[in-house]
């Protein structure tokens, strides 16, 4: 009996479907179904009963799982233990990313830990706002690098770099405006905007409310690359990002932009730790990393121009 076997079992357990575990491991569901029963093999008796709409635990499952979960638990803590007494850092480091944060900042990351640190590990793992929260209060991750709409202070977030927002269409398509624009100049504009419900959509929903109008949306789209290429080829569309998502397409020329003024709609970029889990060498070899790139950039998520 092998312990990924067991961890393999609570997977099914959780989730309550073989299917759905495939697909988290991105397998098939005979491979799941067939690793389930070699263990029921093992183990002497069925661990899980067929339903119309999945699995469900036996009672000899269930007490099964209440002690592999625990067994599980207490052999991690003892890797964790073994790992972070080394003197050589090593380990899986977890990390929730914002899209526009992912390269280059944790390819360049990625790139110090091979040279200096190689038996650290990234898990990177991309997503949006309350979704990266939702990760850190679970433990899901060890840290994350996400938006704050106020200046971060609290012990576990680190400020890393302040975006403002900018009015983004494509190059020579539709009307150019000067290095800033006020906010109220958006009435009327068809925008592409991030989809309800997020909180971003709701700031910038408000903020137009305040100036006493509502956006005109063409397009509603999570995917920051959808709505960048939308825009660049589509005359008069606009869309408003930060400058980290448009840093290459401003550079080549693909896409021109304007600063927001009036307000000035700010977001601050922070890595904040999670509350839960172990924070071990490993992971604070790769949060200083983070935050000394960051530094180093000038307080940007872009290598700077040279």
């Amino acid at each position: 009996m092998e312990i990924n076997s067991l961890r393999l079992f609570l997977e099914v357990s959780e989730l309550g479907s073989f299917t759905k575990a495939a697909a988290q491991k991105q397998t098939v569901q005979s491979h799941i179904s067939k690793q389930i029963s070699e263990l029921e093999k093992v183990c002497g008796a069925a661990l899980f009963r067929r339903t119309g709409r999945g699995v469900v635990l036996t009672e000899f499952g269930q007490v099964v799982a209440q002690r592999a979960g625990a067994w599980i638990k207490d052999s991690d803590e003892f890797f964790a233990f073994i790992r972070q007494s080394s003197t050589v850092p090593m380990g899986e480091v977890k990390i929730g990313m914002l899209p526009s944060a992912a390269h280059p900042l944790m390819t360049h990351v990625f790139n110090r830990l091979r040279l200096e640190y190689p038996q650290i590990q990234l898990n990177v793992r991309e997503g949006q706002g309350s979704e990266l929260d939702a990760l850190l209060e679970t433990g899901s991750v060890d840290m994350a690098v996400l938006f704050r709409y106020k200046k971060p202070n609290g012990q576990d977030e680190t400020l890393l770099s302040t975006a403002d927002t900018y009015l983004v269409s494509a190059l020579g398509l539709s009307q150019p405006y000067g290095e800033t624009v006020d906010f109220k100049r958006l009435e009327g504009l068809s925008l592409v905007l991030p989809r309800r419900p997020s909180h971003w959509r709701s700031i910038l929903d408000e903020t137009a409310r305040s100036k006493g109008f509502s956006f005109s949306v063409e397009l509603e789209a999570d995917s920051l690359r959808m709505q960048k290429e939308v825009v660049a080829s589509n005359a008069g569309l606009y869309a408003l990002l930060g400058p980290f998502s448009i840093s290459d397409e401003l550079r080549s020329g693909r896409l021109q932009a304007s600063k927001i003024v009036g307000p000035e709609l700010r977001r601050y970029v922070a890595l904040t730790h999670a509350k839960q889990g172990h924070f071990n060498q490993a992971s604070r070899i790769v949060s200083q990393l983070i935050k000394e790139t960051a530094s180093q950039w000038s307080g940007q998520l872009v290598l700077p121009a040279s």
